[in-house]
């Protein structure tokens, strides 16, 4: 049986089963890839909460893993050459998972480019965006009297659906075949509506990127792993 003990975020979250890999997050749209592409990957897992507030991803346990501060992370115990491995960052985790299962990153060198493409402009563009538009258009941001911050970040997050809307057009996933690219990205689309500006960026005129979402949610891995690990 692996032994995590050298990880210290074990100590506030044990592992039932240290053989299983480790996942520490929240089903937030980054927190639920990792949880996500394991349900699609059929890796073995075991999902500890992680909360947002500071008692849990400020703790010494979770720097310790991540120094980021943010969800999700986890510990493989049978890493590189059968050595565990910490990681943090969402695209990063999914890379590797996809690399460890050989799944959902293409086939050949120039698929896996294109996936990474598109997972990189989730993470630099859709992720980053989506979010600032949230705080400016729902959270405290809503309540300042300068809306141009809102109205940069709401014109923003509308021009990237509309770059979705023109590479889907004729194709059921982002990169081709279903990838992680699909999952990085899908699961903010989902937050629009969290975030209760779908009428604002006029959700219901982007036809293909509506059908993308619905074909995303109706996956039975991807229906589990937005609900992992189950809220408290």
């Amino acid at each position: 049986m692996a032994d995590l003990s050298h990880f210290p975020i074990t100590g506030k979250w044990p592992a039932s089963d240290p053989g299983k890999l480790q996942l520490y997050s929240f089903p937030t749209p980054n927190g639920v890839k990792a949880s996500i592409a394991l349900e699609e990957m059929k890796i073995p897992y075991e999902a500890h909460l992680v909360t947002l507030a500071d008692a849990d991803v400020k703790s010494p346990e979770f720097l310790s893993l991540n120094p980021n501060n943010k969800i999700p992370a986890i510990v493989d115990p049978d890493g590189p050459d059968g050595t565990p491995i910490g990681l943090f960052e969402s695209g990063a985790i999914l890379i590797y998972l996809a690399e460890k299962s050989g799944t959902l990153m293409g086939n050949t060198p120039a698929e896996k480019a294109k996936i990474i493409q598109w997972l990189m402009f989730q993470m630099g563009g859709i992720g980053p965006m989506f979010g600032q538009m949230g705080f400016f258009y729902k959270f405290a941001g809503s309540e300042w009297e300068d809306k141009r911050p809102q109205q940069r970040y709401l014109d923003e997050a509308g021009r990237l659906l509309a770059v979705l809307e023109k590479e889907l057009h004729g194709k059921e996933w982002i990169a081709g075949d279903y990838s992680i690219a699909d999952i990085a990205i899908a699961p903010w689309l989902r937050a629009l509506d969290f975030y209760g500006a779908k009428d604002a960026l006029g959700w219901e005129k982007h036809s293909n990127v509506v059908a993308y979402l619905d074909r995303f949610v109706a996956r039975p891995a991807v229906q589990t792993g937005l609900v992992t690990p189950p809220r408290e």
